[in-house]
């Protein structure tokens, strides 16, 4: 959790409300962006908020905003609803030399409530990443290769998982989502850069190009 990020001040009504307007809407939500309040706040934990097809409605909702974004996971706030609910999945078609210096496998999708991890030992890679609501820039973010997930499922049962590699990585950057954390407080600022010049100049399967002569991890 952010030392700087408070709790959300939204009511459970007020969840309550904002996922009905959402779901009756009859249109995919925009994402919010950065600079919007409630991606800087702690998210309220679920504890009921939602009746069990309001959940299932707003997850099917967020699955079909991730796939069209698209992107690999997407937090209840960056629809603009502070509650700890996130979804995932990363079935994209990557080069494979790429799959095995990054350490991506196909996530199948899931949706988590209530997530924190703890790290693992490991090793600690840095990879560029980027977020559906920081459009139009990457950044380089070292995070632990393997975390413990500890989560609720949608129907309330309790689950504990292992997850390494690009996976630990997703999981990681959408928890954070939940608890008032961006990618970008993590991040080497020396390696920021627009997605444009990152397919130009900084796509290689690892970062050691871009850290050389972006100027950044030098230490390491």
């Amino acid at each position: 959790m952010s030392p700087d990020a408070k709790p959300t001040d939204f009511s459970p009504a007020r969840i309550h409300e904002t996922v009905q307007q959402i779901l009756a809407a009859g249109v995919l939500p925009t994402i919010v962006q950065a600079g919007d309040p409630v991606l800087r706040q702690v998210a309220a934990p679920f504890n009921g908020q939602l009746g069990d097809a309001e959940l299932g409605q707003l997850i099917d909702l967020m699955r079909s905003v991730m796939h069209k974004a698209p992107g690999v996971g997407l937090a209840a706030p960056q629809l603009g609803i502070p509650l700890q609910l996130a979804v995932l999945e990363d079935q994209f078609e990557v080069d494979p030399e790429v799959a095995a210096v990054r350490g991506r496998e196909p996530l199948p999708f899931f949706a988590m409530l209530n997530p924190s991890y703890q790290p693992l030992p490991g090793n600690t890679p840095a990879f560029y990443e980027g977020c559906l609501s920081v459009n139009g820039l990457q950044a380089a973010v070292s995070r632990p290769g393997s975390v413990r997930l500890d989560f609720l499922l949608p129907d309330g049962s309790r689950q504990e998982r292992v997850f390494s590699g690009w996976q630990a990585r997703i999981v990681q950057h959408e928890t954070d989502h939940l608890h008032g954390i961006l990618y970008l407080d993590r991040a080497e600022l020396r390696s920021l850069t627009t997605n444009a010049e990152y397919a130009a100049r900084w796509s290689q399967p690892d970062i050691s190009l871009a850290r050389r002569e972006l100027g950044f991890l030098a230490g390491d």
